[in-house]
């Protein structure tokens, strides 16, 4: 038989694992294995950084459910890779990011580029491992797929030291025999008499609350979930990144009254995501002292870590839970028994709606936020993928732009990445080439890696991207943060340098008309970038998450 390098491979491998997409940045010792995996018929998307071929990566395994990769050269190009893969482990998803590196025969002799690159990938992903016979590639790519999907999904890492990229080796030689194994979506039930817990839980209480994240999207429980809303009647809550499993303007969904709702609730379910600081731990006072916890997770350490006690913690697949408890309730719950609580969060949702101000525009120079955002709102589709990135933008539109599909809102996560927007829109775009993708940037953030904007020009990935210009980091109203200055750049001039479509705007009556123009531009297949300069004062509201804020 022929003789395969170790790239050629790996190259196999990765095909062998269904990947049609590879996110990189050219480099030794990697070049010829990224030239072997064109071969093989994966589409290659070369970036301009290598934190952003993982971010990309991030968001197109969110939307597919599935593990995406991204390839780094050695030494720098995979510490590049480090902000990304620590990004998506705290965001949970399942990356396998794979770098090559010096020759392990040489290893201790100070050579180009070598440092110890799986000791420091192994804090920031579910596994690390380094591959020393390339007979074994097809094993090792196997086990990582598996690993990034296994239980609660994560990012793992590759290590693929040049010797063995370039050594030869007989193809009869090599080990394909688990190479290609389906990956593992397993779906442990809750235990019954948990379940009945719930059910009893539930006819006791009288205001109960869902909170719910990430792990509704990654166990496909959207429908579970929405069943569950429905004939039981309970107002839903999710995190940012769990944003859309159930459409937003859903009749049991208050979203301007959540702090009411949790400080007053007498039952709380938590369901797929982790008590961290964004639902503030479900610790008082934000949330209700009393109230009795339902906590539903996957990860047993989750369960039995919880910050604050839990009265009924369930080990298992959201999917599977939530099945079992649609099954057991069979009329038990029903909304009538919640009509007055619901009815409660109502009357104050449409109290502070009705407030000056609340439901309108303002026309005010330079243009507010909120502004901006209404007008996003206003203008994109129902299914669009919105993804936001930034400080005060993200805030205000975490406030004021719902969203109507599972996974379709894509923001910096628990870790609070700056930066991943402009990727994360060219990684959707790729994953969900049919749908509209809107990326709303603060004009800080959108600095960290605006020279995507070649890259999704040069790959023809045409995505819609809007600047909140407000001259800076964060809101100044006083002008008196240090570094926070960053000018009135005109990004929409340096996009069109790049080969895109630039807007300009100053006047809050223009945004509309310039927001339409860029997606006709858009739909012809280009990159639309428009630059809306807005206050620098204006600062969002929103809850406190450390002793200190930016």
């Amino acid at each position: 038989m022929a003789e395969l390098t170790g790239s050629e491979i790996l190259a196999k491998a990765l095909r062998r694992e269904s990947v049609d997409t590879l996110f990189f940045l050219m480099g030794g010792p990697m070049l010829l294995a990224e030239k072997s995996c064109i071969e093989e018929g994966i589409r290659p998307i070369d970036v301009r950084h290598e934190q952003a071929a993982v971010f990309m990566g991030q968001a197109y395994s969110r939307l597919l459910n599935k593990p995406s990769v991204c390839m780094a050269a050695s030494g720098p190009g995979v510490t590049n890779l480090v902000t990304g893969v620590a990004n998506a482990l705290v965001d949970c998803v399942p990356v396998v990011a794979i770098g090559g590196s010096s020759p392990y025969n040489q290893y201790g002799r100070q050579v180009f580029q070598e440092i110890d690159q799986v000791a420091f990938m192994r804090p920031c992903v579910k596994w690390a491992e380094r591959v020393y016979n390339p007979r074994r590639i097809p094993e090792m790519v196997n086990v990582a797929f598996q690993k990034a999907m296994a239980g609660k999904p994560g990012p793992v890492y590759l290590d693929l030291p040049g010797d063995v990229l370039y050594e030869k080796v007989d193809e009869s030689e090599v080990d394909w025999t688990i190479s290609g194994r389906a990956l593992p979506r397993a779906r442990p039930h809750g235990d019954p008499a948990k379940i009945d817990e719930v059910i009893a839980a539930l006819q006791k209480a009288e205001r109960p609350v869902i909170v719910t994240g990430g792990g509704i999207l990654w166990s496909e429980a959207s429908e579970e979930l929405h069943a569950f809303v429905d004939a039981a009647g309970i107002p839903f809550y999710t995190t940012p990144q769990g944003r859309g499993v159930i459409p937003e303007d859903h009749p049991y969904c208050y979203l301007t009254v959540r702090s009411a709702a949790f400080r007053e609730a007498d039952l709380i379910m938590v369901i797929g995501t982790r008590m961290n600081y964004i639902i503030q731990h479900a610790a008082p006072p934000r949330f209700n002292a009393d109230a009795t916890i339902v906590r539903i997770d996957i990860d047993e350490d989750e369960v039995s870590t919880s910050p604050r006690p839990v009265d009924i913690g369930i080990v298992g697949d959201a999917k599977a839970v939530l099945g079992q408890i649609n099954a057991a309730l069979d009329g038990q719950v029903t909304p009538e028994r919640y009509r007055g609580w619901r009815q409660r969060l109502a009357d104050d949702e449409a109290e502070k709606r009705a407030r000056p101000g609340g439901n309108s525009l303002s026309d005010e120079e330079p243009i507010h936020p909120l502004r901006l955002c209404e007008e996003v709102k206003n203008f994109m589709q129902r299914d669009a993928v919105l993804v936001v990135d930034g400080q005060e933008i993200l805030n205000f539109g975490r406030q004021s732009m719902p969203t109507f599909a599972p996974g379709h809102r894509l923001n910096s996560g628990p870790f609070g990445t700056m930066g991943v927007g402009l990727p994360f829109g060219l990684g959707a775009k790729v994953a969900k080439p049919d749908s509209q993708v809107i990326v709303v940037h603060g004009d800080g953030s959108f600095g960290l890696n605006a020279m995507e904007l070649d890259t999704a020009v040069r790959h023809n990935i045409p995505v819609l991207v809007v600047i909140s210009l407000n001259g800076g980091w964060t809101a100044d109203a006083d002008g008196s943060k240090p570094g926070r200055e960053l000018g009135y750049t005109r990004y929409d001039k340096m996009a069109e340098s790049l080969g895109c479509y630039g807007e300009y705007v100053e006047a809050p009556g223009e945004i509309r008309a310039a927001l339409e123009r860029a997606q006709a531009k858009v739909d012809e297949g280009m990159v639309a970038v428009v630059n809306i300069k807005t206050d620098h004062r204006a600062r969002a509201g929103t809850q406190a998450f450390a002793q200190y804020s930016t």
